[in-house]
């Protein structure tokens, strides 16, 4: 359980005011004391994360966030960003309310209206209703908000835990658990090549994680898997008795791997088959085409997931800004930001660069997509853009009912 990547959990957030008991509900929870608790306001400030499995729903990561009504000098409109960059990343929300006021009404009403299944909760079921106002006027306001009565818990004594969890798996995502990364590409029997650059980004000793899930994928799915560097492209074709079902190629040597491959073998990258798995194909592909509009003047954001140290090698920051300029000339601008940190503001940008997303969970990119469309930028993905540069997007496997986009010029 503990193996389970975050970014392939159920993501749940609290939501709720100061000392609502938001703490002490995650503890209930996942049964540890995972959130300090405290009878002072305001004692969560960054958000606390502790992931867990759900019999019915399988792993999950709680998140418990800072009260919305944060009011600390200073600290308090940036803890509150804090939560608003969680629900970002929210598959389901509980939402804690103390009193069904203006600002908890104003919070569920913003969260409802992100698209999050929310589940209304009333915490401190133990107290006596002295201690906590008219419990019933409370569950009534509630439930005339949400259209549904709300789950009375009690953290102190266990009541209403199971009915969260119930309510969770009610609200689960429909593709939550169903999804895979390669789709309809492979069946049992395919014997599938992968060709994995072991380049200065991946660890010493390791695969890095698009790599790990696609093969374990495969292996669940019955397929024969054959891995390679590019320099053991050929070899490797050689030794196998007929031509693989599929090559999964790194996006870097695209080109190399698609002149080398026999015809009729299917090709496509780790990063196409995550654009897929992570996000909105059809997004991403109206993206690239969006490609052909760029000029030496255009300003271009490449997005990464992860955060680390510059390398000489780097996909996102060296390779991709390279070809941008050799296609489009010196003059183009890219911009590179890592982790959680995604421009608010998008309007400066011809287009957006994103990587394969793979320490995000679907949501927190599908958030991102989204951005980009409201703000009428085009998105893609590291994949498809070096695919699209390279000429070679409409030879490109996709899975599912998607059409290459095919390219107007090269």
């Amino acid at each position: 359980m503990n193996d389970t990547p975050s970014s392939e959990r159920l993501h749940v957030t609290i939501f709720g005011r100061r000392n609502a008991g938001k703490s002490s509900l995650v503890n209930a929870l996942t049964r540890q004391e995972t959130s300090l608790v405290s009878d002072i306001p305001g004692t969560t400030t960054d958000p606390v994360r502790k992931a867990m499995e759900i019999p019915g729903i399988g792993p999950c990561v709680f998140t418990d966030t800072a009260g919305f009504d944060d009011d600390a000098a200073g600290l308090g409109e940036k803890r509150t960003g804090l939560t608003l960059k969680a629900l970002e990343k929210t598959d389901i929300a509980l939402m804690i309310f103390s009193d069904c006021g203006p600002v908890e009404k104003e919070w569920y009403r913003g969260i409802v209206g992100k698209g999050v299944p929310t589940v209304p909760v009333i915490s401190k079921a133990d107290l006596e209703p002295s201690a906590t106002g008219s419990a019933a006027g409370l569950e009534a306001s509630v439930a005339a908000l949400c259209g549904e009565s709300p789950v009375r818990v009690s953290s102190l004594t266990g009541e209403g835990i199971d009915g969260i969890f119930r309510a969770l798996l009610r609200r689960l995502p429909e593709d939550f658990g169903h999804r895979d990364i390669t789709g309809d590409l492979v069946k049992k029997g395919d014997a599938v090549l992968l060709v994995m650059p072991q380049d200065i980004q991946a660890p010493k000793g390791r695969l890095i994680l698009p790599q790990v899930q696609t093969i374990r994928e495969l292996l669940d799915k019955g397929c024969t898997v054959v891995a390679c560097t590019a320099a053991g492209l050929a070899d490797s074709l050689a030794a196998m008795s007929s031509p693989p079902a599929l090559v999964i190629t790194d996006s870097s040597v695209f080109a190399e791997v698609h002149a080398a491959i026999p015809a009729g073998t299917r090709l496509t990258s780790f990063s196409v088959l995550f654009a897929a798995y992570k996000g909105d194909l059809s997004v991403f592909m109206e993206g690239a085409r969006a490609m052909e509009r760029l000029d030496p003047e255009s300003r271009v954001l490449i997005a990464e997931a992860c955060t680390h140290a510059p390398a000489t090698e780097d996909i996102g920051r060296v390779k991709i800004p390279a070809m941008l300029r050799r296609r489009f000339g010196e003059s183009l601008v890219t911009e590179v930001v890592g982790g959680t940190d995604f421009p608010e503001d998008l309007s400066g940008y011809s287009l957006i660069i994103h990587c394969g997303a793979c320490m995000f969970n679907r949501r927190y990119v599908l958030n991102r997509i989204a951005a980009a469309r409201r703000q009428g930028i085009p998105i893609t993905n590291y994949g498809m853009a070096i695919a699209w540069m390279k000429g070679i997007l409409d030879k490109v496997a996709v899975p599912g009912d998607f059409t290459p986009v095919r390219q107007e010029c090269v």
